[in-house]
């Protein structure tokens, strides 16, 4: 059989449904459309004469086939990459600085597993996290106090790179037994008569209240919070409702601490960017970062998207 079938491109896909269950997930790891996977597994499978995958088990299996070449993908990927982040670092060094800023507060929830792989293949560059709230964080790339901004914006600034990473749906988040928690999802004017439970940022900088509360006019009152596990005990001590990231708190759901209900009748979703300046968006340790940024997250991360954009 010839070697020319098997291309690295093959041995990604067979990862990503062997590891994520299923085609729409493979495709959402891959950022390809389900229609483009399902292409290219047939293709492979044509040309090997061979099925890889069970199409009929629920999460989707691999044949015998299939964990062959899976087998031959986790061997061969992994010294794929460390090879030409090796000659990255020939070409362009092993050393530098990353200063990082980071706009959502639960973001840290998946940026601090991501660091530390980082860490592990790029010892010699120095990651340093700016704390506190920023009113204008990717302005701090143009002002040399960050180099790279984790970020919901995209407005285009001149000497700007926005990489998206991947989409999020943003729950809200209700008591058990809640009579709200009968609706398949919520309305602007389900929160009017509730206190909206946030992180103490402005109301420009929150979705639920930017895109949904305020064009239809509904202004509930504000209670602010530093920490995820206190907005979420209030939630569930019936002081409130509030809204965030599905994987922010997947575990909470998984145990009946709170409920979660999609916002609009089809959700809420948002998009998460890594902004750098223009003049580092091809160094190969930043470009590196936001890919294990990517790789990490879509691994860990419930529920998220990529090409949210084009999916919309």
């Amino acid at each position: 059989m010839s070697q020319s079938h098997i291309e690295l491109r093959h041995l990604r896909l067979l990862q990503a449904v062997a590891e994520s269950g299923g085609l729409t997930a493979a495709a959402e790891r891959l950022h390809l459309t389900q229609s483009a996977v399902s292409h290219q597994l047939k293709a492979l499978e044509d040309s090997l004469g061979l099925p890889l995958v069970e199409r009929a088990a629920r999460p989707l299996g691999l044949t015998a086939a299939g964990r062959r070449l899976l087998t031959l993908a986790r061997t061969a990927l992994p010294q794929v990459n460390a090879a030409l982040r090796d000659l990255a670092k020939l070409k362009d060094g092993d050393a530098g600085e990353l200063r990082i800023a980071v706009e959502c507060h639960t973001c840290y929830d998946w940026l601090m597993p991501a660091m530390d792989s980082y860490r592990d293949v790029w010892p010699g560059v120095e990651l340093d996290l700016l704390g506190g709230f920023q009113a204008d964080p990717v302005g701090l790339l143009l002002d040399q106090q960050a180099d790279l901004v984790i970020t919901s914006e995209s407005a285009p600034r001149a000497g700007v790179v926005y990489v998206p990473l991947f989409g999020f749906e943003m729950l809200a988040l209700l008591p058990p037994g809640h009579p709200l928690a009968s609706k398949k999802w919520l309305a602007p004017a389900d929160f009017a008569q509730h206190t909206l439970i946030t992180y103490p940022v402005p109301e420009d900088r929150l979705d639920l209240i930017r895109r949904v509360l305020a064009p239809a006019g509904v202004k509930p009152p504000r209670r602010e919070v530093q920490l995820t596990v206190a907005i979420l005990q209030l939630v569930a001590s019936r002081r409130g409702l509030a809204a965030l990231p599905a994987w922010a708190v997947a575990q909470y759901l998984e145990r009946g601490y709170i409920v979660a209900r999609p916002i609009g009748k089809h959700g809420l979703w948002a998009e998460l960017y890594a902004a750098v300046r223009e003049t580092d968006a091809a160094r190969a340790f930043v470009a590196d970062f936001i890919d294990t940024v990517k790789r990490d997250s879509f691994a860990r991360l419930p529920g998220i998207r990529a090409d949210l954009a084009a999916q919309n």
